[in-house]
């Protein structure tokens, strides 16, 4: 039978330089931190110490995490601010920073990107003869990605009279 393979234990300054890389590398909300300080073994009263070093030196902004989440999330993965908005607050993000990070987008970029995706699905589906199927599919798929459900529907009525 094999042994447990031991953990590594870290001092506090370990465990803040290591964090500090952590946080450096990418913009991190406070989930994610205590989650990782969590996985190294350290104690509540640590976690709480280091979180507030991270704060005071800038390493972690909610605010700023929030900002460039909805920014890269709408931009690579073309989110709507539906699923935007959910995604940050189950990371525990205030109401407030949430509505900063939808200040990020760009009412012509959006709806630019939501006109291009709604097309693409459209012309995806070229083969679906059966107009409520083709219909149903093009909403499914722009809701799954966070877009207004006033917005999807508008526009599979527009694209599939």
């Amino acid at each position: 039978m094999q042994q447990p393979k031991p953990t590594k234990t870290f001092t506090i300054e370990e465990a803040k330089r290591s964090i500090e890389r952590y946080c450096a590398y990418q913009e991190r909300c406070h989930q994610e931190v205590g989650q990782k300080l969590r996985e190294m073994r350290m104690i509540p009263v640590a976690i709480d110490e280091i979180i507030a070093h991270l704060i005071e030196h800038n390493f972690l902004n909610e605010t700023r995490f929030a900002q460039a989440f909805a920014r890269g999330k709408f931009r690579h993965k073309q989110w709507g601010r539906v699923r935007i908005t959910r995604e940050l607050k189950a990371r525990k993000i205030s109401t407030y920073n949430i509505k900063l990070a939808l200040k990020e987008l760009e009412d012509d970029a959006y709806f630019e990107t939501f006109d291009t995706l709604s097309r693409k699905r459209y012309e995806q589906l070229s083969t679906e003869t059966d107009k409520y199927k083709k219909r149903k599919k093009i909403a499914d798929y722009l809701l799954y990605r966070g877009w207004e459900s006033h917005l999807v529907y508008d526009r599979v009525k527009e694209l599939v009279p």
